[in-house]
């Protein structure tokens, strides 16, 4: 009988660095799709509150720590990221843990990496820590946050992670080689 053995979606593919920016996998025990049935978005935002420390977030917007964390992702939905959850009276619930690879990219010139990819305004005052966004990278579907000053992190579906973390690394390379130059 053969064994299985659990990989990561980027497992082999990252760590990457280019100069000052570094891309590197990060998981999830959990990732859990949230949205409050009508009329029940108080009750579902205390609810989260009292299992992970975190209401639920505004549009465009994260709430919570590194470790427990809700990102908004659509009207009336969320992702929460972190410890499973306990059903939550009033929302639809949906485990996603399997169906997202996670990586973050930080340095200096992360910002600068994610303009080539990315069609939304990265500036410090337009899209602030704490800020998420259901965008486009490259060609792919993808949820980007910013969780530092100079981090981003960026969900895309995990049969994506190989083409996401070619096309970042692209990215990195040309600013890298702009920087050289």
């Amino acid at each position: 009988m053969a064994n299985l053995t659990a990989k990561t979606a980027f497992d082999g593919l990252l760590p990457i660095a280019k100069g000052d920016v570094t891309l590197s996998e990060i998981t999830f025990d959990a990732i859990t799709w949230v949205a409050p049935y009508q009329g029940k978005a108080a009750a579902v935002s205390k609810a989260l509150d009292k299992q992970i420390a975190a209401v639920f977030p505004d549009p465009n917007r994260t709430t919570g720590s590194g470790d427990a964390r809700a990102v908004w992702t659509g009207p009336g939905q969320a992702f929460v990221l972190g410890k499973p959850l306990k059903p939550i009276t009033g929302a639809a619930m949906a485990d996603q843990t399997s169906a997202w690879a996670a990586c973050a990219l930080e340095g200096d010139h992360a910002a600068e990496v994610l303009a080539r990819l990315v069609p939304i305004d990265l500036r410090d005052d337009t899209f602030a820590v704490g800020h998420a966004a259901r965008t486009v990278l490259g060609h792919m579907n993808c949820v980007l946050m910013r969780t530092g000053a100079a981090r981003y992190e960026i969900m895309v579906f995990r049969s994506m992670a190989s083409t996401c973390a070619h096309e970042i690394a692209r990215a990195m390379r040309m600013v890298v080689a702009r920087a050289d130059a």
